[in-house]
């Protein structure tokens, strides 16, 4: 008798560690460092995520500092795509395009090179966790004024019990927005 192998999902969450009360009392951390470490792991997330660029007609990928540019990366390459990092504002050198967004308590922004992105360019969003969506909301937004269009947004990790989802559905259009992962 063989035991079966399990689904991705299952191999993907079985290598994401919880840690309790980090960074704050209170808080469960979903530690992706495990699967990171784990070459299959890695190796299956990374061609899940190059499976949806190629479905959606992704011709450039964007990944959102700081994971989303571990995530990112290798999938541009497992899908020949171009990788184009979106900053924190402050930390790309030359022209960018930035877009500011709410945070709980306060705001960020965000931004990316002028030139990286392009009219006909169809961008695939990247990011370790969809919390409660506001930087991939304002990558959204940044590909837009850039000329660019949303082929979609995928995530590893979706915390149901926020409103990433909810607050990214109106600005998404026809995009789709996939979580090999929801907790």
């Amino acid at each position: 008798m063989t035991a079966e192998a399990p689904s991705t999902a299952e191999l993907l969450l079985s290598r994401i560690r919880d840690v309790a009360d980090y960074p704050k009392p209170g808080v469960l951390f979903k530690d992706i460092t495990p699967l990171l470490a784990d070459p299959e792991a890695f190796g299956v997330l990374t061609d899940e995520l190059a499976g949806l660029c190629a479905a959606h007609g992704a011709t450039k990928i964007v990944g959102l500092e700081a994971r989303g540019f571990i995530l990112a990366a290798p999938v541009a390459v497992r899908a020949g795509l171009g990788f184009i990092p979106v900053r924190k504002a402050g930390k790309l050198p030359g022209a960018t395009l930035r877009q500011a967004y709410e945070l709980e308590y306060g705001t960020a922004e965000i931004e990316v090179h002028a030139e990286d992105l392009n009219a006909g360019d169809r961008v695939m969003v990247i990011d370790d966790v969809l919390a409660t969506g506001g930087t991939a909301e304002a990558s959204i937004e940044l590909i837009r004024r850039a000329g660019a269009e949303v082929a979609g947004v995928a995530v590893l990790m979706e915390l149901g019990f926020l409103p990433g989802r909810a607050r990214l559905e109106p600005v998404l259009g026809d995009a789709p927005l996939t979580a090999l992962i929801t907790v």
